[in-house]
């Protein structure tokens, strides 16, 4: 079965290029990479060589050359960029087990095949190496997704993809687990951000090169009258008392490993040399108040 098309690829790129140009909106991938640094601070080993797979801008590779942590970064940005391969995240033009870790901020949710993807990152890794990477999650911008749809069904009589369908926590896991990778760990960090209105919101939107890029979005233009009742929408159901608005983001953070045989497995049932009811040091059969 071929991969649904939910995302215009060439056009994310389009969007993505104009920001750059337009100065892009960098808070999120700032955050991200601040977060990045702390969780690789955590894994206590070097990195001669590292991929960073199209996050927006270089500051995830800068830092990773900055901290020492990766001794040669090679980057796969999804714009024109000085010193990195320009190239597209669902075909890494890199052959197999090269890399000991890959990282990826903020680009993966606006994959066809996020599945797919993952393997081939995965298949770039050497034998425990490490992937760490963020993207954006169900959660974002539900305000927005919420007062596009009832502004678009009050006055033109039906709604359009108008939010792109972020990928939920629960199902990272599991979609880490089908690439390949050992040991993984998903979390997610729920980030707010307070704007004066719906439409500085629509400005930051653009500025990260995140409109409206669905394979099946609506052709024209979103009409003024409904732009003006979303925000007005926006503001009645999500206001806050000082008239400000908020706008949520969540960034799902995922790791894993290839595997190698020095890492931990979990024991065959029925193997383990110890009885639970020793371990907690109570009665077997017993109420758990009743101790030896």
């Amino acid at each position: 079965m071929s991969t649904p098309l939910v995302f215009d690829r060439p056009l994310v790129r389009r969007r993505m290029a104009r920001a750059m140009r337009q100065r892009y909106a960098d808070f999120l991938l700032v955050r991200a990479v601040e977060d990045l640094e702390e969780r690789l601070s955590a894994v206590l080993r070097e990195f001669p060589l590292a991929l960073d797979v199209g996050t927006p801008t270089a500051a995830a590779a800068g830092a990773l050359r900055r901290s020492g942590r990766a001794g040669t970064v090679i980057r796969l940005s999804p714009v024109p960029e000085p010193g990195s391969i320009l190239g597209d995240e669902e075909r890494l033009p890199f052959s197999g087990e090269r890399f000991d870790l890959a990282v990826s901020l903020l680009s993966l949710h606006s994959v066809n095949d996020l599945p797919g993807s993952l393997i081939q990152i995965r298949r770039a890794l050497k034998a425990d190496g490490l992937f760490v990477g963020a993207l954006l999650g169900g959660n974002t911008l539900t305000e927005l997704r919420q007062s596009l749809t009832q502004a678009e069904s009050e006055l033109e009589g039906g709604v359009s993809p108008r939010v792109a369908p972020f990928a939920d926590l629960r199902d990272i896991g599991g979609l880490l687990q089908r690439a390949g990778f050992a040991l993984p760990v998903t979390d997610s960090d729920i980030v707010r951000v307070r704007y004066a209105n719906a439409f500085a919101l629509m400005r930051d939107l653009r500025q990260m090169g995140m409109t409206n890029a669905l394979n099946d979005r609506r052709r024209i233009p979103l009409r003024r009258a409904t732009l003006i009742r979303a925000a007005e929408i926006y503001a009645e159901r999500f206001g806050e008392p000082d008239g400000r608005i908020p706008a949520t983001f969540e960034i799902v953070w995922l790791s894993g490993w290839t595997p190698h045989e020095s890492q931990q497995k979990p024991l065959r049932p029925g193997s383990a040399k110890v009885r639970l009811a020793d371990a907690l040091g109570v009665k077997e059969g017993a109420p758990k108040s009743e101790k030896d």
